[in-house]
């Protein structure tokens, strides 16, 4: 569905997607690799802390507020577009909207600063994994 709105929108002359498209395979194992460190990381915690799965659901709900997917980044002021830009996933929705529809506030330096970001995540919670899973059938 989505394809036939693209499609229809580009016939029509309203987007001009660009060849930041052929980075889109590199933008999905991104996200993944952000899905798989955050995982890592709350559910080693939730092992020992299981309060924290109520406090992630309102946390995830949060996140989403805190990205902008709908909004633009031009439309935060100073201070939260500088805020947003060391966002992890901020990067990656920018790089969509620039390369599928041709707008959007992208640099190539938030990508790398996204890309950081999540393979620090990931690293982390490889860490703090490994460090929970000696231990979780004590704690389960």
């Amino acid at each position: 569905m989505i394809f036939l709105a693209w499609a229809y929108y580009l016939s029509q002359g309203k987007i001009q997607p660009n060849i930041w498209v052929l980075v889109t395979p590199f933008l999905i194992i991104l996200m993944a690799l952000f899905a798989l460190g955050v995982g890592m990381i709350f559910s080693a915690l939730t092992t020992k802390y299981k309060d924290l799965s109520m406090l992630l659901g309102f946390g995830v709900s949060l996140y989403m507020y805190a990205t902008p997917v709908i909004y633009p980044t031009s439309a935060l002021p100073g201070f939260f577009k500088k805020l947003a830009f060391y966002n992890p996933l901020t990067g990656i929705f920018e790089c969509f909207k620039y390369a599928w529809l041709g707008v959007g506030d992208f640099s190539p330096m938030m990508l790398v600063i996204s890309t950081f970001i999540i393979l620090l995540l990931l690293a982390i919670g490889t860490v703090i994994f490994n460090k929970v899973e000696k231990t979780f059938m004590d704690t389960v």
